[in-house]
């Protein structure tokens, strides 16, 4: 075999969402910040370009890159690669490094529990995970502080009308619609629908409403769309289902992590969930992540809460990503059929 580069991958899925971690055989791009370093790779694109498009990627996948921290509180840093976006930070994206940061045994493991800290480039994330028999079982993240922007806006959606959402971040930001006044169930034969008309509503909102990240100045738009069903309490808070819809056109096949801070930023700010208590979360596909609000944390004077996310993750294999010097498609390909138009 011949390559020009190699990139050497662990594969992992947390609840579902597939989030690949680069683990060598790239260098740390420039940048004195890890934002900074994110920047670049959004910008340059190469990274990007070769390890998500075809015949590498595919619209389905994340990749996740280890780089070394920053922060001298950080044990590891992760910049975060989704199909369009390059966000400050995932939940289901925090628990595949730390899964496979653990059972890979590139940071120690300490049974029963294991404390770390990850720097994503939107702040600090603190992790405990519960080990057992040489496996993190369960991932404990707690984000970066989330809040609520707009409630009960208006947003004209070409070909449904009028709609009231929500706007929010919880480490990346949300338009959030009700998924029950668009009878939608959250099932998954709705996969389809709800991703293509989540994108309409994601690009609507960007237009009408707008989002701006009162601390980043870089953070200046909504990434996705959530579908959110009807909360029923439980005895440690409330549990519901939802579905993300992710550019350019697929559904988080987890609970998403953020989505989760998001929401809980929401009810928060409406004085439907307090400190302590939890929310469960469940996906179009069964899986779940549980929720909790930490504390209360004000976000450039706006009031927020510090959400922590737990959720499982199982590493699915290794790769080693090539590229021969004859591949006429180095950087790979995006088609319509399954990146949208």
């Amino acid at each position: 075999m011949r390559s020009s580069k190699t990139i050497h991958v662990v594969s992992c899925h947390a609840e579902g969402e597939v989030g690949d971690v680069i683990v060598g055989g790239v260098t740390p791009p420039p940048g004195k910040t890890l934002w900074d370093q994110r920047s670049f790779i959004a910008e340059d694109q190469t990274l990007r370009n070769f390890v998500l498009n075809e015949p590498r990627g595919g619209v389905f996948r994340h990749v996740n890159f280890l780089v070394p921290p920053k922060n001298p509180a950080a044990d590891a840093a992760f910049i975060i690669m989704e199909p369009e976006d390059t966000p400050p930070m995932s939940g289901s994206n925090s628990i595949c490094v730390s899964t496979v940061l653990l059972d890979s045994g590139i940071l120690p493991m300490t049974e029963p529990v294991t404390e770390l800290t990850l720097e994503a480039p939107g702040g600090l994330v603190r992790v405990k995970a519960d080990c057992r028999n040489g496996k993190a079982e369960r991932i404990h993240v707690q984000n970066v502080a989330s809040f609520a922007d707009q409630l009960d806006a208006k947003l004209e959606v070409e070909g449904i009308g009028t709609l009231t959402v929500d706007t929010a971040y919880g480490g990346d930001s949300f338009v959030v619609v009700d998924a029950k006044a668009l009878g939608l169930e959250i099932v998954e034969s709705e996969a389809a629908e709800i991703a293509h008309l989540g994108v309409r509503i994601t690009n609507a909102a960007n237009e009408q409403l707008g989002f701006s990240h009162p601390e980043n100045a870089d953070w200046n738009s909504i990434s996705f769309c959530a579908f959110c069903g009807p909360v029923e309490k439980t005895e440690r808070g409330f549990t519901g289902r939802s579905a993300i819809a992710i550019q350019p056109g697929k559904v988080d096949r987890s609970p998403c992590g953020t989505a989760v801070s998001a929401r809980m930023a929401l009810m928060a700010a409406r004085g439907q969930m307090s400190v302590g208590q939890e929310f469960e979360a469940i996906s179009i596909i069964g899986s779940r992540f549980t929720g909790k609000i930490l504390a209360e944390q004000s976000v450039g004077g706006r009031p927020g809460i510090v959400p922590q996310i737990s959720g499982r993750g199982w590493i699915t294999g290794t790769h080693q990503h090539m590229l021969d010097p004859s591949d006429p498609w180095p950087a790979g390909y995006k088609l319509s059929d399954t990146w949208g138009a």
